[in-house]
Formats: structure tokens, sequence, C-alpha cells
């Protein structure tokens, strides 16, 4: 079932014109990041309660995505990771077509198996891991 409620509104300049952009065309595919391509990922604030619309990177196989909390190689998890682990259920939009899905954090060969997929989609990853201690986490977006 859709995610329904309020929308916090995007404070974050880039991200609230690729958000427009793409409301605007209707696909993720109007927007990228480098030339590579993002999908959205819909979620309730740990929070706020609101929604909160986050444009990633797309690695996805098999109809099940991936959303990497590299937030560039920062020594703290971008905001969005709290929101996922409090309320994993999230809305992924990929090109014109979206789908519900449940997120769960991944560890071990699992998350290695991902982690290769995210750098072949996004290169800028494997850089993003020698700037922090932490290992960055990745969770798969399965379909509900």
């Amino acid at each position: 079932m859709p995610l329904q409620g309020e929308y916090a509104e995007e404070k974050t300049g880039w991200v609230k014109d690729q958000l427009a952009t793409i409301d605007e065309t209707g696909t993720t595919e109007s927007v990228g990041i480098k030339g590579m391509a993002v999908v959205v990922f819909t979620m309730r604030g740990a929070k706020s309660g609101k929604l909160r619309r986050v444009p990633l990177m797309r690695v996805e196989h098999d109809g099940v995505y991936a959303a990497v909390a590299s937030k560039g190689g920062a020594p703290e998890h971008p905001a969005w990771y709290h929101n996922i682990k409090t309320n994993p259920q999230v809305e992924v939009q990929d090109g014109t077509s979206t789908h519900d899905g449940v997120a769960r954090q991944i560890s071990g060969a699992e998350r290695e198996e991902w982690w290769e997929r995210a750098v072949a989609a996004y290169p800028p990853y494997a850089e993003y891991q020698t700037k922090t201690d932490r290992l960055i986490p990745v969770f798969l977006i399965e379909p509900a």
C-alpha cells in the first residue's frame, strides 16, 4: 500500500531541484548524478512522521534495490538512515514506475555482494568508503 501523509519540505537545494525535475517530467530518468541513474526512495521520518523523498543512486538486481548510506564518506550516517531503520516501509520510484518495498540492513557476504553492485553502479562509493572509519551501511528494499 502506498505511503500516505504529509511530506516534509526538502531543504537541500540540489535535492529539491532534482525532485522538482522528477515531478515535472514524471520520471527519475530526467535527472542523474555524474551521468548515472537515480531512483527515489520515499520513507517516513523517524521523528516527524512526515514523508521524505530521497534520490539515491540506482542499484538494482532482480527487482530488489539497494540504498547505500554513504553521505559522501562522512563520519556519520545520512539523516535518512535513521528514518529507514525506524520505518522500513519504503516506496521506490524507478523511471516512471513506483512500487512498495520493505527495507532491511544487510551484512557479511550479502553486503559484500551488494557493495560490489553498488560500486559498479556508482564507482565513487569505493572512494567514499576510504574517507570514513564506519562501514557504509547498505539496505535492501525488497518488494512488499
